[in-house]
């Protein structure tokens, strides 16, 4: 009788480390999926940026901060890579500018000022950023064997 109740609380304990197990794997697929689905927005997005700096339908500095956030979110360690590197400079060199709402504060003077300063950065890396945005380009087109 007793070796009847092992079994028994055996076979319910294995159903439940199966369902368990299911789940676990159900979870694993879902969260590939919602990586897939990501990594996919994460490119169009890149590639819309990077053409877009290719036609000069955006500023150097904006175009370059976007892709530099695009290609971090896709793998931190992108912006090591060379052709990568100018929008990291780009940024770094421009952090400190304000926008938006503080950039609408600032007067005519200090907001001439951050133009003429970020108007240099723009013309020193114009060749460099548009080649990293060519370069965004044919990772986006080789992906994912880009990644690696």
């Amino acid at each position: 009788m007793l070796a009847g109740l092992a079994l028994v609380i055996i076979a319910g304990l294995g159903a439940y480390a199966f369902t368990l197990w299911r789940e676990v794997r159900r979870r694993q697929a879902s969260q590939q999926d919602e990586l897939r689905r990501a990594h996919e927005k994460c490119l169009e997005n890149l590639e819309l940026v990077a053409s877009a700096l290719l036609q000069e339908q955006v500023d150097i500095t904006e175009g370059a901060w976007r892709c530099k956030v695009l290609l971090e979110i896709l793998d931190s360690r992108l912006m090591e890579r060379d052709s990568f590197r100018p929008f990291g400079e780009v940024h770094e060199r421009t952090r400190h500018l304000h926008t938006h709402q503080a950039r609408h504060d600032l007067s005519s003077k200090e907001r001439f000022k951050e133009d003429k300063e970020r108007f240099a950065v723009e013309e020193e890396y114009r060749e460099s950023i548009l080649e990293a945005a060519r370069a965004a380009l044919q990772f986006k087109r080789d992906w994912p064997a880009s990644l690696h």
